[in-house]
């Protein structure tokens, strides 16, 4: 993977930027063309044609779709990274065809089963339903505290915590900001879980800090409510 200098427009932090890398159908590792010396932009909205990236294999010429390179400041800034067209590219042996579909990352190549879920009764069901789903998400060493920690973590994985809350009355925008926290302290990834869904501002805060939320009803089905948690459950973990 490329490392790319990337300046915050917010808060002008600097930070190293590492290039996503996908596989062709080829077999060939591609990456987007990020612009080092490109204009980094701030995402306050989303659109179809701006979330993803035309991007043309060197080895057999094919163009795919891949997720526009984007990351998150601390600061809580969505940036978007830019990219030089496929257009600008030397034509390959198949530039004039573009794909009639959009091609997942190696995560999400081969089809998961059905998600199998559990009915939920009590907050520690809910728990575990969470567990059972990030299991299914493909998330490795998913374990369950005995007793829930000061820190209010529910799940441990690798490279990822998650929190659930079970309550009966909408997640919070601090709930949210702790869970990143605590994320942010260990260097990994924030996931939430609630059964009765979400603030308005907790989720507009959960969007603007890229946290992914679901939602789970009481059969043990989480669903995801932004976009975030639609990337999560696209590529996997």
């Amino acid at each position: 993977m490329e490392s790319v200098p990337v300046r915050c427009p917010a808060c002008s932090r600097d930070h190293a930027y590492l290039t996503p890398v996908y596989p062709c159908p080829c077999g060939t590792p591609i990456a987007p063309p990020v612009l080092r010396d490109g204009t980094v932009e701030a995402i306050t909205h989303r659109t179809w044609n701006e979330d993803w990236v035309t991007v043309r294999c060197r080895t057999c010429g094919r163009h795919d779709q891949w997720p526009q390179p984007e990351m998150c400041c601390p600061c809580g800034t969505v940036l978007r990274i830019p990219v030089r067209l496929a257009t600008e590219s030397a034509p390959g042996p198949d530039a004039g065809a573009l794909p009639t579909h959009i091609s997942l990352p190696r995560t999400a190549a081969a089809p998961r089963p059905a998600f199998r879920p559990m009915t939920i009764r009590t907050g520690r069901d809910a728990v575990t339903a969470a567990a059972m789903y990030l299991r299914w998400l493909g998330c490795r060493d998913v374990v369950q505290p005995a007793e829930r920690p000061a820190s209010r973590i529910d799940l441990r994985a690798a490279g990822l915590i998650a929190q659930v809350d079970s309550t009966t009355r909408p997640t919070t925008l601090r709930d949210v900001e702790c869970l990143w926290l605590n994320g942010l302290n260990a260097s990994v990834t924030s996931v939430f879980f609630s059964l009765a869904g979400y603030a308005q501002d907790a989720r507009a805060r959960a969007d603007g800090l890229c946290i992914p939320l679901f939602v789970m009803d009481l059969t043990g089905t989480p669903q995801p409510v932004n976009g975030p948690a639609d990337e999560l459950l696209s590529t996997g973990a």
